[in-house]
């Protein structure tokens, strides 16, 4: 079975990176949700045309993922999940200004490497498994729509699948050494609101009350929870606030990025940021703090690390030498880890200079990493 995969998906590069392109040509920012159920529907008759049937899944009422599964033919435990994002960070247009192109060996076009390619490799990891009647174990692939905002609506499904699923193998993009990813930091993003009392600011100063002044002592005391050799970073990448230059502020908010590697760390950190976010020294002010959009750290296991050098055997096997890599970003890749999933990410065709207008992918690496991924799947028991 192993080496039949290989074969087949050798024989599909061309229309494997046909597909990719397909999906790059299609403007699907996070907040575009037009587009990325656009990307959902290119996909969808992709599977239509292997007859491979496409469940549509929702939140709220409104469509956020798609997923398809095949039955295992050896068994019908231990599946292995195949994950996938479909939205990118580039704004809508992107994709008609400067569409998928070719220079050299490498693709270029607005989230081609994250994830476009990867997307389209689990979509032909799919049809070949069911060009042979199925995986050894049952095989699932999901394809979500917002995880580059933290995945606030896809979060549930993902955990759905992760409850059933023993392996996952996440396609995000290969290092640009080739490295898969074996350990992630986690997330937390949060917004903290401050509200003052507003005045004039030269004839009533005293009866004003200055939420930037507040907001202003909070940011000092939240940016030294920062402690690097823990692996724990905080920062306040947005500020707002204020009404005019000559008037007390009534409002002000900022918006912070935690990362850490543990969730020990994670839950410490933010309760010290709660209780910041509670204790106002400027008298008239009161704050509250909102979670926005979490991951959860990717932690090696046991499991994954078994996992991860199964991968590594069977790269070997096809003459390509692959090391882990310890990634600072986030991914889905922490939901499915921290619920006992043997995860390995960044399985994808190999890419770089992602979340950029020079992002590319290496073309001579579909359907390696393909083939690797799917002999893999074909070793699990």
């Amino acid at each position: 079975m192993k080496d039949q995969v290989k074969e087949w998906l050798a024989s599909q590069e061309k229309q494997l990176i046909q597909l990719a392109a397909d999906l790059v040509n299609i403007d699907s920012n996070s907040y575009d949700q037009p587009g990325v159920m656009l990307v959902f529907e290119r996909l969808e008759q992709f599977f239509n045309g292997h007859d491979i049937p496409v469940q549509w899944h929702t939140h709220d009422g409104k469509r956020n993922a798609i997923s398809v599964q095949l039955p295992g033919q050896v068994r019908d435990e231990r599946p292995v999940l195949l994950m996938g994002h479909c939205d990118t960070v580039h704004p809508t247009g992107d994709a008609k200004t400067r569409p998928f192109s070719i220079e050299g060996f490498r693709g270029y076009g607005p989230g081609v490497a994250d994830m476009k390619a990867g997307v389209a490799m689990n979509a032909f990891i799919v049809a070949a498994y069911k060009q042979l009647g199925g995986a050894p174990n049952p095989l699932y692939a999901l394809f979500t729509c917002d995880e580059e905002i933290g995945s606030p609506t896809s979060r549930t499904v993902i955990e759905a699948y992760a409850r059933k699923a023993t392996y996952v193998l996440n396609a995000e993009p290969g290092r640009p050494e080739g490295q898969v990813v074996t350990e992630r930091r986690g997330g937390v993003f949060m917004e903290i609101t401050v509200t003052g009392k507003a005045a004039h600011s030269g004839s009533n100063f005293t009866k004003g009350a200055s939420a930037i002044h507040e907001l202003a002592k909070k940011i000092n005391r939240i940016s030294a929870l920062t402690d690097l050799d823990r692996g724990i970073t905080v920062n306040i990448g947005l500020v707002s606030g204020g009404v005019s230059v000559n008037t007390v502020s009534p409002q002000a908010q900022c918006s912070v990025d935690l990362r850490i590697t543990n969730l020990e760390d994670r839950d410490r950190i933010v309760q010290r940021i709660e209780s910041i976010t509670q204790h106002c020294d400027v008298g008239g002010t009161h704050a509250s703090l909102r979670i926005i959009g979490e991951f959860r750290p990717m932690q090696k296991t046991e499991q994954s690390m078994a996992l991860f050098h199964l991968y590594q055997e069977t790269a070997k096997e096809i003459g390509i030498d692959i090391q882990e890599f310890f990634a600072g970003g986030c991914a889905d890749s922490g939901i499915t880890s921290s619920m006992g999933c043997a995860t390995v990410c960044a399985t994808g065709p190999v890419g770089g200079h992602t979340h950029t207008k020079e992002e590319y992918v290496e073309l001579n690496t579909f359907v390696p990493r393909a083939q690797i991924a799917a002999a893999v799947i074909a070793q699990l028991d």
